[in-house]
């Protein structure tokens, strides 16, 4: 069993070795965290096939992996200020994602 451990590890670093892999979150029953500078914040509405409109705001953060935007479900852009950091947690969903904390560190 530390002989598999130790080759999955040796394979994670390899892979990472590669520039392209992102993190996107840790899984906790069902929830995901995210974390990264805000550096987007764009708020839209969209419509679905029955006509049923879904307020939705689009936040981008980038950290030392890249860039990841979500999908928060409503108007959420109170709750991300740009250019300060951010750790959410939420619930992913389609078409938005549902938030159940945000913590923000004001630069």
């Amino acid at each position: 069993m530390r002989i598999f451990g130790l080759a999955c590890l040796l394979a994670l670093l390899l892979i990472a070795g590669c520039g392209n892999v992102f993190v996107r979150g840790s899984w906790n029953g069902g929830t995901q965290t995210m974390s990264g500078v805000v550096s987007v914040v764009q708020f839209t509405v969209v419509v679905n096939g029955n006509h049923v409109s879904t307020q939705i705001t689009g936040v981008t953060f980038t950290n030392i992996f890249g860039s990841s935007t979500v999908s928060f479900c409503g108007d959420q852009r109170t709750q991300f200020p740009l250019n300060d950091f951010a750790q959410v947690t939420f619930l992913p969903g389609q078409p938005c994602a549902d938030l159940f904390n945000a913590v923000i560190k004001i630069n």
